[in-house]
């Protein structure tokens, strides 16, 4: 009972303040409909398709933003890939590698109206190396895709940040 009474002042609480979520701001800074590019790169063209589907998913999701044309859109982002770093973090007694971390940067341009944001965005990831080379190689794939996922979702969070900047006093 205690728990519930607890639960109803925190929320009481938190809408009498006038508290908004940082995804409010986000959506307002957005708008409803969205233009997504992304530069396919050659080195690695099946993870940039992997990350411009999971920011449309996450645009979707999170914001109810409908992916239209160019033309269409309220507001554009365009994401590139610039590097991606393996980090050696763990030796064996034998002095091989068996812990990395992969550092993913990828560059995003969000435009509305005249709005520009232009961010370079770090993902880590941290896993372990396998000795078989057909698990090393999946599990690269693997930390750049998630990777690349935590860039999306910092940049998410930047755009939160600059909207209630923006949109929030």
């Amino acid at each position: 009972m205690k728990k519930h009474y607890f639960l109803f002042l925190l929320l009481i609480l938190l809408t009498g303040c006038g508290y908004k979520p940082s995804a409010h701001y986000a959506k307002q800074l957005i708008g409803e409909k969205v233009y997504v590019y992304a530069d396919i790169s050659l080195a690695d063209p099946e993870n940039a398709v992997l990350t411009k589907d999971a920011l449309n998913l996450a645009l979707r999701t999170r914001f109810g933003a409908d992916i239209v044309s160019e033309e269409e859109a309220d507001s554009s982002i365009k994401m590139a890939y610039k590097k991606v770093k393996f980090v050696p973090l763990q030796y064996d007694r034998n002095g091989y590698v068996v812990y990395y971390q992969v550092n993913m940067t990828l560059n995003f341009i969000f435009k509305k109206d005249d709005i520009v944001i232009n961010r370079d965005i770090i993902g880590r990831y941290e896993f372990p190396i396998s000795s078989s080379a057909i698990i090393s190689s999946d599990l690269n794939f693997q930390a750049i895709k998630h990777s690349s996922k935590k860039a999306l979702d910092e940049f998410i969070s930047y755009l939160g940040a600059k909207g209630y900047l923006l949109y929030g006093k």
